[in-house]
Protein backbone atom coordinates (compact mmCIF):
# COMPACT_ATOMS: atom_id res chain seq x y z
CA UNK A 1 0.00 0.00 0.00
CA UNK A 2 1.82 3.71 -1.30
CA UNK A 3 1.09 5.88 1.90
CA UNK A 4 -0.51 9.37 0.80
CA UNK A 5 1.23 12.50 1.65
CA UNK A 6 -0.86 13.49 3.94
CA UNK A 7 0.94 10.36 6.39
CA UNK A 8 -3.13 8.81 6.38
CA UNK A 9 -3.35 5.25 4.83
CA UNK A 10 -6.72 5.65 2.58
CA UNK A 11 -8.74 3.96 4.21
CA UNK A 12 -8.81 6.61 7.31
CA UNK A 13 -9.24 8.87 4.19
CA UNK A 14 -12.34 7.49 2.23
CA UNK A 15 -15.13 9.14 3.56
CA UNK A 16 -18.46 6.69 5.14
CA UNK A 17 -21.79 7.62 5.95
CA UNK A 18 -22.77 7.17 9.79
CA UNK A 19 -25.93 6.88 11.54
CA UNK A 20 -25.87 8.55 14.42
CA UNK A 21 -29.67 9.60 15.39
CA UNK A 22 -29.18 11.21 18.93
CA UNK A 23 -28.00 10.59 22.71
CA UNK A 24 -30.11 8.83 25.48
CA UNK A 25 -29.51 8.35 28.99
CA UNK A 26 -28.72 5.17 30.20
CA UNK A 27 -31.06 5.69 33.25
CA UNK A 28 -34.23 7.80 32.23
CA UNK A 29 -34.36 7.74 28.01
CA UNK A 30 -33.82 11.17 28.28
CA UNK A 31 -32.94 12.56 24.52
CA UNK A 32 -30.78 15.08 23.57
CA UNK A 33 -29.68 16.11 20.18
CA UNK A 34 -26.05 14.25 18.70
CA UNK A 35 -23.31 16.73 17.10
CA UNK A 36 -23.11 19.09 20.28
CA UNK A 37 -20.78 19.06 23.27
CA UNK A 38 -21.99 17.02 25.95
CA UNK A 39 -21.34 15.58 28.60
CA UNK A 40 -23.59 13.93 31.50
CA UNK A 41 -27.53 13.89 31.29
CA UNK A 42 -29.61 15.98 33.15
CA UNK A 43 -30.02 14.02 36.10
CA UNK A 44 -25.79 13.29 36.15
CA UNK A 45 -25.74 9.27 34.20
CA UNK A 46 -23.85 8.65 31.10
CA UNK A 47 -25.27 9.54 27.54
CA UNK A 48 -25.52 6.63 25.26
CA UNK A 49 -25.07 7.04 21.50
CA UNK A 50 -28.06 5.82 19.26
CA UNK A 51 -28.06 4.81 15.47
CA UNK A 52 -30.04 4.12 12.73
CA UNK A 53 -29.21 0.55 12.84
CA UNK A 54 -31.36 0.06 10.09
CA UNK A 55 -30.08 2.57 8.30
CA UNK A 56 -26.48 1.62 8.88
CA UNK A 57 -27.35 -2.30 8.24
CA UNK A 58 -28.48 -1.34 4.19
CA UNK A 59 -25.26 0.93 3.57
CA UNK A 60 -22.85 -2.01 4.96
CA UNK A 61 -23.11 -5.72 5.81
CA UNK A 62 -20.72 -8.39 7.33
CA UNK A 63 -19.16 -9.17 4.38
CA UNK A 64 -17.98 -5.59 3.48
CA UNK A 65 -16.86 -4.41 6.89
CA UNK A 66 -14.46 -7.92 6.78
CA UNK A 67 -13.31 -7.11 3.27
CA UNK A 68 -11.77 -3.36 5.15
CA UNK A 69 -8.47 -2.77 6.60
CA UNK A 70 -8.11 -4.85 10.47
CA UNK A 71 -8.73 -1.68 12.82
CA UNK A 72 -11.25 -0.57 14.65
CA UNK A 73 -12.16 2.30 12.12
CA UNK A 74 -13.62 0.07 9.51
CA UNK A 75 -16.98 -0.19 11.82
CA UNK A 76 -17.56 3.27 10.64
CA UNK A 77 -21.02 3.18 10.09
CA UNK A 78 -21.98 2.33 14.05
CA UNK A 79 -19.18 4.69 15.44
CA UNK A 80 -19.79 8.30 15.97
CA UNK A 81 -17.63 10.62 14.33
CA UNK A 82 -19.12 11.53 11.17
CA UNK A 83 -15.97 13.23 9.37
CA UNK A 84 -12.88 11.04 8.19
CA UNK A 85 -10.98 14.31 8.50
CA UNK A 86 -11.43 14.26 12.52
CA UNK A 87 -10.01 10.48 12.92
CA UNK A 88 -7.42 10.90 15.36
CA UNK A 89 -4.80 6.88 14.71
CA UNK A 90 -1.73 5.56 15.49
CA UNK A 91 -2.05 2.99 13.23
CA UNK A 92 -4.64 0.61 15.40
CA UNK A 93 -4.96 -3.10 14.62
CA UNK A 94 -7.15 -5.84 15.38
CA UNK A 95 -5.70 -7.37 19.09
CA UNK A 96 -4.60 -11.07 18.64
CA UNK A 97 -6.94 -14.07 20.59
CA UNK A 98 -3.93 -15.75 22.32
CA UNK A 99 -4.78 -19.17 23.98
CA UNK A 100 -3.22 -20.20 27.14
CA UNK A 101 -3.73 -24.17 26.98
CA UNK A 102 -1.14 -24.86 30.21
CA UNK A 103 -3.32 -22.52 32.08
CA UNK A 104 -6.20 -24.44 31.20
CA UNK A 105 -5.28 -27.79 31.58
CA UNK A 106 -4.34 -27.17 34.94
CA UNK A 107 -7.81 -26.05 35.46
CA UNK A 108 -9.08 -28.29 33.61
CA UNK A 109 -11.42 -26.25 30.74
CA UNK A 110 -11.49 -27.20 27.31
CA UNK A 111 -11.34 -23.86 25.91
CA UNK A 112 -9.59 -20.53 26.61
CA UNK A 113 -8.75 -17.64 24.50
CA UNK A 114 -7.25 -14.63 26.47
CA UNK A 115 -7.75 -11.25 24.22
CA UNK A 116 -4.66 -9.16 24.43
CA UNK A 117 -5.34 -5.52 24.57
CA UNK A 118 -1.50 -4.76 25.17
CA UNK A 119 -0.57 -5.25 21.59
CA UNK A 120 -2.58 -1.25 21.09
CA UNK A 121 -0.91 1.77 20.96
CA UNK A 122 0.03 3.49 24.74
CA UNK A 123 -0.04 -0.46 25.43
CA UNK A 124 -3.82 -1.08 26.81
CA UNK A 125 -7.59 -1.09 25.98
CA UNK A 126 -7.99 2.26 26.82
CA UNK A 127 -6.53 3.67 23.69
CA UNK A 128 -9.58 2.38 22.10
CA UNK A 129 -12.15 4.51 24.05
CA UNK A 130 -9.68 7.36 24.31
CA UNK A 131 -8.79 7.58 20.13
CA UNK A 132 -12.48 7.90 19.91
CA UNK A 133 -13.12 10.65 22.81
CA UNK A 134 -10.21 12.33 21.07
CA UNK A 135 -11.70 12.54 18.16
CA UNK A 136 -15.15 13.43 19.13
CA UNK A 137 -13.24 16.31 20.70
CA UNK A 138 -11.74 17.20 17.46
CA UNK A 139 -14.88 17.30 15.64
CA UNK A 140 -16.79 19.19 18.26
CA UNK A 141 -14.22 21.97 18.15
CA UNK A 142 -12.92 21.35 22.16
CA UNK A 143 -8.90 21.80 22.25
CA UNK A 144 -8.64 21.38 26.21
CA UNK A 145 -9.26 17.88 27.75
CA UNK A 146 -9.07 17.08 31.26
CA UNK A 147 -9.18 13.57 32.58
CA UNK A 148 -8.40 11.84 36.34
CA UNK A 149 -6.70 8.20 35.49
CA UNK A 150 -5.04 5.67 37.53
CA UNK A 151 -2.38 5.45 34.68
CA UNK A 152 -3.14 3.65 31.14
CA UNK A 153 -6.20 6.39 30.37
CA UNK A 154 -4.22 8.68 31.41
CA UNK A 155 -1.39 7.57 28.79
CA UNK A 156 -3.90 6.86 26.10
CA UNK A 157 -5.63 10.64 25.89
CA UNK A 158 -1.90 12.32 26.08
CA UNK A 159 -1.45 10.45 23.15
CA UNK A 160 -4.21 10.73 21.04
CA UNK A 161 -4.62 14.39 22.07
CA UNK A 162 -0.91 15.39 21.38
CA UNK A 163 -1.57 13.85 17.63
CA UNK A 164 -4.28 16.24 17.47
CA UNK A 165 -2.85 18.94 18.48
CA UNK A 166 -4.92 19.28 21.71
CA UNK A 167 -3.77 20.73 25.54
CA UNK A 168 -4.46 17.84 28.16
CA UNK A 169 -4.18 17.87 32.03
CA UNK A 170 -3.98 14.75 33.63
CA UNK A 171 -4.52 13.70 37.39
CA UNK A 172 -3.64 10.73 38.92
CA UNK A 173 -3.75 8.94 42.30
CA UNK A 174 -0.26 9.23 44.27
CA UNK A 175 0.34 5.26 43.49
CA UNK A 176 0.19 5.27 40.08
CA UNK A 177 2.62 3.47 39.14
CA UNK A 178 5.73 5.54 38.06
CA UNK A 179 6.10 4.77 34.59
CA UNK A 180 2.14 5.48 33.73
CA UNK A 181 3.08 9.10 35.18
CA UNK A 182 6.22 9.12 33.21
CA UNK A 183 4.81 8.46 29.81
CA UNK A 184 1.93 10.61 30.08
CA UNK A 185 4.76 13.82 30.76
CA UNK A 186 6.38 12.38 28.46
CA UNK A 187 3.41 12.04 25.41
CA UNK A 188 2.68 16.19 26.34
CA UNK A 189 0.54 16.22 28.85
CA UNK A 190 0.42 18.86 32.09
CA UNK A 191 0.26 15.73 34.50
CA UNK A 192 0.18 16.05 38.45
CA UNK A 193 0.28 13.25 41.45
CA UNK A 194 -3.18 13.85 43.86
CA UNK A 195 -2.98 12.54 47.83
CA UNK A 196 -6.42 10.19 46.70
CA UNK A 197 -8.45 8.16 44.57
CA UNK A 198 -9.01 8.24 41.56
CA UNK A 199 -12.77 9.77 42.27
CA UNK A 200 -10.75 12.32 44.54
CA UNK A 201 -8.76 13.01 41.08
CA UNK A 202 -12.03 13.30 39.00
CA UNK A 203 -13.35 16.22 41.68
CA UNK A 204 -10.32 18.38 40.50
CA UNK A 205 -11.09 17.70 37.13
CA UNK A 206 -14.80 18.92 37.84
CA UNK A 207 -13.73 21.64 39.73
CA UNK A 208 -11.69 22.84 37.42
CA UNK A 209 -13.61 23.30 34.45
CA UNK A 210 -15.10 26.88 35.97
CA UNK A 211 -10.57 27.90 36.65
CA UNK A 212 -9.12 26.60 33.45
CA UNK A 213 -12.27 25.86 30.99
CA UNK A 214 -11.36 22.04 29.74
CA UNK A 215 -13.61 20.17 28.87
CA UNK A 216 -14.18 16.62 31.36
CA UNK A 217 -13.44 13.47 29.50
CA UNK A 218 -14.02 11.03 32.82
CA UNK A 219 -14.95 8.09 32.42
CA UNK A 220 -18.66 7.85 31.55
CA UNK A 221 -18.90 11.63 31.29
CA UNK A 222 -18.89 12.13 28.27
CA UNK A 223 -20.92 9.28 25.67
CA UNK A 224 -18.21 8.69 23.12
CA UNK A 225 -15.39 6.34 25.19
CA UNK A 226 -18.01 3.48 24.95
CA UNK A 227 -17.85 4.03 21.28
CA UNK A 228 -14.35 3.14 20.77
CA UNK A 229 -14.27 0.41 23.86
CA UNK A 230 -17.73 -1.51 21.98
CA UNK A 231 -15.25 -2.47 19.11
CA UNK A 232 -13.78 -4.82 21.07
CA UNK A 233 -17.03 -6.81 21.08
CA UNK A 234 -17.38 -6.57 17.62
CA UNK A 235 -13.73 -7.20 16.68
CA UNK A 236 -13.98 -10.08 19.09
CA UNK A 237 -17.23 -11.69 17.46
CA UNK A 238 -15.89 -10.87 14.32
CA UNK A 239 -12.86 -12.87 14.98
CA UNK A 240 -14.95 -15.76 16.05
CA UNK A 241 -16.98 -15.84 13.13
CA UNK A 242 -19.66 -13.76 14.94
CA UNK A 243 -20.56 -16.38 17.19
CA UNK A 244 -20.63 -15.37 20.61
CA UNK A 245 -18.18 -17.29 23.02
CA UNK A 246 -20.16 -18.19 26.21
CA UNK A 247 -18.52 -16.34 28.72
CA UNK A 248 -16.50 -12.98 28.68
CA UNK A 249 -14.54 -12.50 32.04
CA UNK A 250 -13.56 -9.08 31.94
CA UNK A 251 -12.00 -6.42 34.56
CA UNK A 252 -13.88 -4.10 35.85
CA UNK A 253 -13.22 -0.82 37.49
CA UNK A 254 -15.57 2.08 35.57
CA UNK A 255 -16.59 -0.94 32.97
CA UNK A 256 -16.62 0.89 29.96
CA UNK A 257 -15.42 -1.83 28.38
CA UNK A 258 -18.05 -4.00 29.92
CA UNK A 259 -20.93 -1.60 29.03
CA UNK A 260 -19.59 -0.83 25.76
CA UNK A 261 -19.58 -4.34 24.62
CA UNK A 262 -22.71 -5.22 26.14
CA UNK A 263 -24.16 -2.44 24.01
CA UNK A 264 -22.29 -3.59 21.01
CA UNK A 265 -24.30 -6.60 21.11
CA UNK A 266 -27.29 -5.63 20.83
CA UNK A 267 -26.58 -3.12 17.85
CA UNK A 268 -25.06 -6.22 15.93
CA UNK A 269 -27.88 -8.22 16.65
CA UNK A 270 -30.55 -4.84 15.27
CA UNK A 271 -28.72 -5.36 12.26
CA UNK A 272 -28.91 -8.61 11.99
CA UNK A 273 -25.11 -9.75 12.35
CA UNK A 274 -26.06 -11.66 15.04
CA UNK A 275 -28.94 -13.74 16.84
CA UNK A 276 -29.86 -13.08 20.33
CA UNK A 277 -27.46 -15.48 22.12
CA UNK A 278 -25.50 -13.74 24.17
CA UNK A 279 -22.13 -14.37 26.60
CA UNK A 280 -22.29 -14.41 30.11
CA UNK A 281 -20.41 -10.90 31.39
CA UNK A 282 -18.21 -11.68 34.42
CA UNK A 283 -16.92 -8.36 35.62
CA UNK A 284 -13.77 -8.90 37.81
CA UNK A 285 -12.60 -6.65 40.87
CA UNK A 286 -10.19 -6.64 44.04
CA UNK A 287 -11.49 -8.05 47.08
CA UNK A 288 -10.01 -4.61 48.02
CA UNK A 289 -11.77 -2.61 46.04
CA UNK A 290 -15.17 -4.51 45.01
CA UNK A 291 -18.17 -2.47 45.16
CA UNK A 292 -19.52 -3.67 41.77
CA UNK A 293 -19.21 -7.19 43.25
CA UNK A 294 -20.98 -6.23 46.59
CA UNK A 295 -23.93 -4.72 44.56
CA UNK A 296 -24.45 -7.95 42.20
CA UNK A 297 -24.66 -9.88 45.37
CA UNK A 298 -26.66 -7.80 47.25
CA UNK A 299 -29.02 -7.54 44.41
CA UNK A 300 -28.90 -3.49 44.53
CA UNK A 301 -28.95 -1.42 40.85
CA UNK A 302 -26.47 0.71 42.04
CA UNK A 303 -23.06 0.06 44.06
CA UNK A 304 -21.82 2.18 47.20
CA UNK A 305 -18.67 4.16 47.26
CA UNK A 306 -16.10 1.72 48.64
CA UNK A 307 -13.92 3.17 51.24
CA UNK A 308 -9.96 2.49 51.56
CA UNK A 309 -9.69 0.51 48.05
CA UNK A 310 -6.57 -0.99 47.88
CA UNK A 311 -5.27 -3.26 44.98
CA UNK A 312 -2.09 -3.89 42.94
CA UNK A 313 -4.49 -3.89 40.09
CA UNK A 314 -4.64 -0.20 39.50
CA UNK A 315 -6.77 -0.31 36.86
CA UNK A 316 -9.78 -1.69 38.40
CA UNK A 317 -9.48 0.47 41.89
CA UNK A 318 -12.44 2.33 41.24
CA UNK A 319 -14.72 3.35 44.63
CA UNK A 320 -17.43 4.53 42.91
CA UNK A 321 -18.55 4.18 38.58
CA UNK A 322 -21.20 6.62 37.32
CA UNK A 323 -22.08 4.16 35.30
CA UNK A 324 -22.86 0.92 38.12
CA UNK A 325 -26.13 0.37 37.11
CA UNK A 326 -25.55 -0.43 33.35
CA UNK A 327 -22.78 -2.61 34.51
CA UNK A 328 -24.85 -4.53 36.98
CA UNK A 329 -28.01 -4.36 34.54
CA UNK A 330 -25.89 -6.00 31.82
CA UNK A 331 -24.33 -8.62 34.26
CA UNK A 332 -28.12 -9.52 35.17
CA UNK A 333 -29.10 -9.48 31.77
CA UNK A 334 -26.14 -12.15 30.81
CA UNK A 335 -26.78 -14.38 33.53
CA UNK A 336 -23.60 -13.76 34.30
CA UNK A 337 -22.02 -12.71 37.81
CA UNK A 338 -19.52 -10.42 39.63
CA UNK A 339 -16.26 -12.01 41.01
CA UNK A 340 -14.11 -10.43 43.77
CA UNK A 341 -10.22 -12.03 43.89
CA UNK A 342 -7.53 -11.52 45.98
CA UNK A 343 -3.96 -9.52 45.18
CA UNK A 344 -2.15 -12.73 46.29
CA UNK A 345 -4.30 -14.63 43.36
CA UNK A 346 -3.92 -12.55 41.15
CA UNK A 347 0.15 -12.15 41.40
CA UNK A 348 0.14 -15.76 41.60
CA UNK A 349 -1.96 -16.24 38.20
CA UNK A 350 0.23 -13.59 36.33
CA UNK A 351 3.49 -15.94 37.66
CA UNK A 352 1.42 -18.68 35.57
CA UNK A 353 0.26 -17.45 32.66
CA UNK A 354 3.75 -15.81 32.09
CA UNK A 355 5.69 -19.12 32.67
CA UNK A 356 3.69 -21.75 31.67
CA UNK A 357 2.23 -20.17 28.40
CA UNK A 358 4.20 -17.21 27.95
CA UNK A 359 2.15 -14.14 27.93
CA UNK A 360 2.86 -11.46 30.06
CA UNK A 361 -0.41 -9.74 31.85
CA UNK A 362 -1.02 -6.66 33.17
CA UNK A 363 -2.16 -7.01 37.24
CA UNK A 364 -5.69 -6.84 36.08
CA UNK A 365 -5.47 -9.54 33.00
CA UNK A 366 -4.24 -11.67 35.42
CA UNK A 367 -6.95 -10.42 37.31
CA UNK A 368 -9.26 -12.21 35.00
CA UNK A 369 -7.44 -15.63 35.23
CA UNK A 370 -8.15 -15.90 38.98
CA UNK A 371 -11.72 -14.75 38.37
CA UNK A 372 -11.87 -17.69 35.66
CA UNK A 373 -10.16 -19.97 38.77
CA UNK A 374 -12.74 -19.03 41.22
CA UNK A 375 -16.02 -19.39 38.86
CA UNK A 376 -15.14 -22.71 37.44
CA UNK A 377 -14.71 -23.52 41.41
CA UNK A 378 -18.11 -21.68 42.57
CA UNK A 379 -19.56 -23.54 39.61
CA UNK A 380 -20.50 -20.15 37.98
CA UNK A 381 -18.54 -21.19 34.69
CA UNK A 382 -18.11 -24.70 33.24
CA UNK A 383 -15.07 -26.24 32.31
CA UNK A 384 -16.66 -26.87 28.70
CA UNK A 385 -17.49 -23.37 28.51
CA UNK A 386 -15.73 -20.90 25.45
CA UNK A 387 -14.31 -18.55 27.71
CA UNK A 388 -12.40 -15.22 26.24
CA UNK A 389 -10.70 -13.43 29.32
CA UNK A 390 -9.63 -9.93 28.83
CA UNK A 391 -6.00 -8.91 29.60
CA UNK A 392 -6.18 -5.04 29.35
CA UNK A 393 -2.70 -3.63 29.22
CA UNK A 394 1.39 -4.64 28.36
CA UNK A 395 2.51 -6.62 31.14
CA UNK A 396 5.91 -4.89 31.04
CA UNK A 397 4.22 -1.56 32.04
CA UNK A 398 3.91 -3.04 35.55
CA UNK A 399 6.85 -4.30 38.37
CA UNK A 400 8.34 -7.55 37.80
CA UNK A 401 9.83 -9.96 40.65
CA UNK A 402 13.53 -9.37 40.47
CA UNK A 403 15.95 -11.61 38.45
CA UNK A 404 19.86 -11.00 40.80
CA UNK A 405 21.12 -14.08 39.77
CA UNK A 406 24.90 -13.68 38.94
CA UNK A 407 26.65 -16.47 37.35
CA UNK A 408 30.46 -16.65 38.57
CA UNK A 409 33.49 -17.86 35.86
CA UNK A 410 34.31 -20.86 35.94
CA UNK A 411 30.61 -21.82 35.71
CA UNK A 412 29.51 -24.58 38.55
CA UNK A 413 27.13 -26.85 36.06
CA UNK A 414 25.75 -29.03 39.15
CA UNK A 415 25.00 -25.61 41.03
CA UNK A 416 23.19 -24.35 37.44
CA UNK A 417 21.02 -27.79 37.16
CA UNK A 418 20.63 -27.86 41.39
CA UNK A 419 18.77 -24.14 40.42
CA UNK A 420 17.25 -24.74 37.21
CA UNK A 421 15.34 -27.86 38.54
CA UNK A 422 14.39 -25.57 41.49
CA UNK A 423 13.00 -23.33 39.18
CA UNK A 424 11.31 -25.77 36.92
CA UNK A 425 9.38 -27.15 40.03
CA UNK A 426 8.69 -23.86 41.21
CA UNK A 427 7.14 -22.43 38.16
CA UNK A 428 4.84 -26.19 37.89
CA UNK A 429 3.79 -26.01 41.92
Amino acid sequence: MRMPASGRPPHLIDEHPTFVTHLECGLTGEVLPADTVQGLSSIGRPLLVRYDLEAAAEAADRATVEARHDDWWKYREILPVRRSANIVSLAETFTPLVAIPRTAARLGASWALVKDEGRLPTGSFKARGLAMAVAMAKELGLSRLAMPTNGNAGAAMAAYASRAGMETFIFCPADTPEVNVREIAMQGAHVWRVDGYIDDCGRIVGEGKEHMGWFDVSTLKEPYRIEGKKTMGIELLEQLGWEVPDVIVYPTGGGTGLIGMWKAFDELEAMGWIGPERPRMVAVQATGCAPIVKAFEEGERHATRWEGAHTIASGIRVPAAVGDFLILDAIRASGGTAIAVEDEHIERCSAEVASRDGLLMAPEGAATVAAWEVGLERGDISRDDRVVLFNCGNGLKYPMPPADRVLDVPVDWARMAAEASADTAEHHA
